[in-house]
């Protein structure tokens, strides 16, 4: 069974710091036209930005150095108030950032994004009692479309790390990616997660917790719950918890019809192998990867657990050797030739 570690406070920080807004969304696709690319050289590093109802969605463009439509990857980060880069506030671990730059060097575009309510995009930001899952994955439709619109790009793939394994491949399903890969993804719904760290925890707070978990599955939500859980149960958070427990991993990655890569650290606190053979069970065609030794940050670590957290406060520490090569031979394999039109 996966786990995922909500850091102390974390429901705290959700309405602040992860509100989202409507659903309607207005896609900037930038001063580009394909008959005239060849006459532009863009800049290898910019700040790229997704216009929305509430605001601004601002990101990084990754761009190597070439004239040619090249292929381009959305980074989506993970649950909790996750940066761009893939950082929590002081808790640095740069993964994000080095998985962007390390395709970059392979001739690789990439575009990774602070979510609403987060880093530079804090302004796009609403009251927690608004925020569905289902936003989320309306920003990574609309970062989508405008990547498939912009002619810089001959082929648009989806990579979701943790929770934005979960938010990818929905959104992937969507808007017909060229591919999607899911980097430490969950294969469990929501709510089945967060029965076994209750468990974990507290096996009479589990008790407590089952009946109005049980409710907001069928989509109800609820009043009696256990005082020690009101950051988890409290009224404003319950529309979010709603909508995330109707997805279930298994059943959104079988939807999907393009190329899939399953990758995941066997030395990882958060989630296991057992989740990549559970998304693997629901896309039987789709290649996977157990990489020894990487840890939820995409990193060497050892498998002790203070020596492993370690990691995701060390910006220095290099991702997993194996992790990139796998990653730059999905994309290229499945991606049209550079300089020529979208791969189908």
């Amino acid at each position: 069974m996966s786990k995922i570690t909500f850091p102390r406070q974390f429901w705290q920080h959700w309405g602040k710091r992860l509100a989202l807004g409507a659903l309607v969304f207005v896609v900037s696709y930038g001063a580009f036209s394909r008959s005239s690319f060849a006459s532009h050289l863009p800049k290898t590093h910019t700040n790229i930005s997704l216009t929305t109802q509430t605001g601004v969605l601002q990101g990084t463009l990754e761009l190597p150095e070439v004239a040619q439509p090249v292929p381009v990857v959305l980074l989506i980060a993970g649950s909790g108030p996750t940066d761009r880069d893939g950082n929590q506030g002081p808790m640095r671990n740069n993964a994000l950032k080095l998985v962007a730059l390390g395709l970059k060097e392979q001739g690789i575009a990439s575009v990774r994004y602070d979510k609403r309510g987060i880093a530079e995009s804090q302004s796009a930001g609403r009251e927690e009692k608004d925020l569905r899952f289902e936003h989320y994955v309306q920003d990574a439709e609309a970062w989508i479309a405008q990547l498939q619109a912009d002619p810089r790009f001959n082929a648009v793939f989806v990579m979701g790390h943790s929770e934005g394994s979960l938010i990818g491949m929905v959104a992937a399903g969507r808007k017909s990616t060229t591919g999607f890969v899911s980097l430490a993804g969950v294969g469990s719904p929501a709510a089945e997660i967060l029965r076994t760290q209750l468990k974990a925890q507290s096996a009479s707070l589990a008790a407590q917790a089952e009946a109005p978990l049980s409710q907001l599955e069928q989509g109800k939500p609820v009043s009696d719950y256990p005082k020690a859980l009101h950051s988890l149960f409290r009224p404003s958070v319950q529309p979010y918890l709603i909508s995330w427990f109707r997805y279930h991993p298994q059943q959104e990655i079988a939807h999907l019809q393009q190329p899939l890569l399953i990758v995941q650290g066997d030395h990882d606190l958060q989630v296991t192998p057992e989740d990549a053979e559970k998304l693997a069970q629901g896309a039987p065609a789709a290649q996977k990867i157990i990489l020894k030794g990487m840890n939820h940050v995409l990193k060497s670590a050892p498998l002790e657990r203070l020596a492993n957290l370690k990691t995701y406060a060390q910006p220095d520490v290099p991702l997993h050797p194996e992790l990139l090569p796998a990653l730059v031979d999905f994309v290229r394999q499945h991606a049209a030739p550079a300089g020529t039109a979208e791969a189908s």
